[in-house]
């Protein structure tokens, strides 16, 4: 992948529909995806994937899907017929979810195109040890991360959603072809921002192995979006 794929830009503001698909379509040159999280789908729903999948821009549903198998595999299967092109489900949901999604994706991919990508998150980037132990997991950051992320690798999943600081470990744990999607990720002016705690810059992400880097705020609130987009695919063009 050149620079300008590894960039997912993190749509998440307050936008109507039209706006949202204009501000995706701008990033079509700059970005490799957008990502559509909770508050744009829950308030746009379907329709937004459709449309900016029309548009010629990729398209990460970030919904960390959690539930009973049989409802996290239509939930994916329903994902793909929208035209996703990245959907995620949250790794602790366990196995045998994470392997129904696998045959959901498959089934409903129609064989054209690329395949969809399905990753699993890990552990949330605004949480820390403190807050692992607060929800009664007794393992550290680094103990759990290694456990979910074999377990997805197990399950046929293609890559997991993982803070920057564990790409080694993932890397350790499950090869270079396993993807790895980091959140968490800043340019250094913005760091101590907001409520993400492990993070890195873009370039010492890819420098330490990401495949696809997440970054949302720091693109969508700058003056100039596209300009601020185009800072950081340089950036990792320079690694």
């Amino acid at each position: 992948m050149d620079a300008r794929e590894r960039l997912i830009v993190a749509l998440d503001g307050d936008w109507e529909l039209d706006e949202l698909i204009r501000t995706a379509g701008a990033f079509s040159r700059t970005a490799g995806m957008v990502k559509l999280g909770n508050r744009p789908f829950t308030r746009h729903g379907p329709e937004a994937i459709r449309r900016i999948e029309r548009s010629g821009t990729g398209v990460f549903l970030d919904l960390k899907f959690f539930d009973i198998p049989n409802t996290v595999a239509n939930a994916c299967r329903e994902a793909v017929h929208a035209g996703s092109a990245m959907i995620n489900v949250h790794a602790l949901g366990g196995a045998e979810m994470m392997r129904r999604a696998r045959e959901a994706v498959d089934d409903a991919w129609d064989g054209t195109g690329k395949r969809p990508l399905l990753i699993a998150v890990t552990i949330l980037t605004s949480f820390d040890d403190a807050q692992l132990a607060e929800v009664g997991i007794a393992s550290t950051m680094a103990e759990e991360v290694k456990r979910l992320a074999a377990l997805a690798h197990a399950c046929g999943l293609d890559g997991v959603v993982a803070s920057p600081m564990e790409i080694d470990l993932i890397r350790e744990t499950c090869g270079n072809d396993f993807l790895i999607v980091t959140p968490g990720i800043r340019p250094k002016e913005d760091m101590g921002k907001d409520d993400q705690k492990r993070v890195l810059t873009p370039g010492e992400a890819v420098r330490r192995g990401a495949d696809y880097i997440v970054i949302g705020r720091p693109i969508i609130q700058a003056p100039n979006p596209i300009a601020a987009a185009q800072a950081i695919v340089r950036e990792m063009e320079a690694v």
